[in-house]
């Protein structure tokens, strides 16, 4: 349901959601989300993208105060004139993640496998190289052992058949949530993250240093990562037209694709009622 009033806190989701398809975010986009700020409504841009990622982050979500990134699992407030302040820092023990793909191929048999073990500037993804993985040129061929030598923000996986949805099912079935969360943003790989990191438990970090309650949070989505911080707000869950039916299955409201601009179009309504 959505509340009344204003919400005193939003996140959005970036890729599909805020990020148009050619990869840019519009200028009444950016300008919608200033004037949400000056509102008064703090800004989160809650994103699967790593910390490597953090410049390119926060150039398509200008606005944010706070970035919840890795899927949760990095959490920044950069709303502090001294400079960004780092509120979460999650990795995945290697022994872990190498237990957990050994039972996973067991089951599924042979994967593709990915892992995002730096956080410096547009530093690479180590492992198994895959046509279907849109960013290239942020890539390095390594072997396994290499890809498992040290502890992980996330780690990716597909199968040679690309049914994404049914290994995230399989996997789920076969690996506790006490040891990986599990899920997929839409790039055709599960994303395996540190236990208890999602985007729920990222923005549970914002709002308690805000002192928001939940009920008083706006979310924007499009993928199955998207749905813990769905279930945790509580003043409206707003799937983009484009979203992933089980998104938008439990989305109080769709609003337009992410080519159309949808949530800028959503806020600038609910700002000018």
């Amino acid at each position: 349901m959505t509340r009344p009033g204003l919400p005193k806190l939003i996140a959005t989701d970036l890729d599909g959601t805020l990020v148009r398809s050619d990869d840019t975010v519009s200028a009444y986009t950016h300008g919608v989300l200033d004037r949400v700020r000056a509102a008064g409504i703090p800004v989160v841009g809650a994103t699967g993208r790593g910390p490597r990622l953090t410049e390119l982050t926060r150039n398509d979500i200008r606005a944010a105060d706070f970035l919840v990134m890795a899927g949760g699992g990095r959490v920044v407030d950069q709303s502090d004139p001294a400079g960004p302040v780092v509120l979460r820092d999650e990795r995945l023990p290697a022994e872990v993640l190498a237990r957990l793909l050994a039972d996973l191929e067991a089951e599924v048999g042979p994967l593709t496998v990915m892992v995002e073990a730096s956080d410096e500037h547009d530093a690479p993804l180590w492992g198994d190289y895959h046509e279907s993985w849109p960013y290239q040129d942020r890539f390095e061929a390594r072997t396994r052992d290499e890809c498992l030598s040290c502890d992980v923000i996330k780690a990716f996986a597909r199968t040679a058949d690309d049914h994404v949805d049914e290994l995230l099912a399989v996997a789920r079935r076969i690996i506790a949530p006490q040891v990986a969360t599990l899920t997929q943003a839409g790039l055709g790989f599960i994303e395996i993250c540190p236990p208890g990191v999602d985007k729920a438990t990222g923005l549970t970090v914002v709002a308690q240093s805000l002192g928001v309650d939940p009920a008083d949070v706006l979310v924007f989505g499009d993928m199955p990562n998207d749905l813990p911080m769905f279930e945790w707000a509580g003043w409206s869950r707003v799937a983009v037209a484009n979203a992933h039916p089980t998104l938008r299955a439990v989305a109080d409201e769709v609003t337009l694709r992410n080519d159309d601009d949808g949530v800028a179009v959503y806020l600038d309504r609910l700002l000018s009622r």
